[in-house]
């Protein structure tokens, strides 16, 4: 099942609902002005539109945004009459989406007729410091690699 996030085309600014509002409400004039911001320094990013969710505003671009547009943007919201810049939060790109795979784990319980648990899985994999930064969104699913076998993939 493929599911649809955010662009890395895509800037979250993370603002309160004041903020979101009053930018909102003057967006047409905010795009002229930072994409003349960004043609200034010869970038090739261009604000297309602006829409927001709940918590944030997205600024949508046309190309994949790099570390100097991304200041750029964010110095002129920040810098913007109507923004307390204080109550903007964070400017940031989305996160990647990976699926993890991890093979050869023995399916039943050390002397034991009993499958491993996710629970047991999870745990192991918060406790490891190698997964310290990443989170799993869905529930983990353990398979048994075939019906002689006594390792599975989860």
């Amino acid at each position: 099942m493929m599911m649809k996030g955010l662009s890395w085309k895509q800037i979250i600014i993370l603002i309160n609902n004041d903020n979101k509002i009053k930018f909102i409400e003057k967006s047409s004039t905010y795009i002229t002005s930072m994409n003349r911001a960004l043609k200034n320094i010869k970038s090739k990013v261009m604000a297309n539109f602006i829409w927001f969710d709940q918590s944030s505003i997205i600024i949508v671009t046309n190309k994949v945004v790099l570390p100097l547009d991304l200041q750029i943007i964010e110095k002129y919201v920040k810098n913007t009459n109507h923004i307390e810049a204080n109550k903007v939060k964070a400017f940031c790109l989305p996160q990647s989406k990976s699926y993890l795979k991890i093979i050869s784990i023995f399916y039943l319980l050390e002397n034991t007729n009993i499958p491993i648990l996710v629970d047991i899985v999870e745990l192991i994999i918060k406790s490891n410091h190698i997964f310290n930064n990443i989170v799993v969104v869905s529930r983990l699913r353990i398979i048994k690699m075939s019906p002689k076998s006594d390792m599975a993939i989860i």
